[in-house]
């Protein structure tokens, strides 16, 4: 594997944001993007570190999901 996803999301109750891997069970949150970035890689340091989960991935993609809510 050489890339891995992370669907992130802002936390509209609490602020924040919230990223969750696709494929993985890995899962973290950050007060703010750059927190979060470096919660993400610490994230998936740790879930590749003994190589059950497979080989670290090289790329880490984060996708953020934004909803919109527009008066009609």
């Amino acid at each position: 594997m050489t890339e891995i996803i992370f669907e992130v999301l802002e936390d509209e109750t609490d602020g924040g944001y919230v990223a969750t891997a696709l494929g993985h069970t890995i899962a973290t949150q950050g007060e703010n993007l750059e927190e979060l970035r470096e919660m993400v890689r610490d994230a998936v340091r740790c879930h590749f570190s003994d190589g059950t989960a497979g080989a670290m991935p090289q790329i880490i993609r984060l996708h953020f999901v934004r909803d919109e809510v527009l008066s009609a």
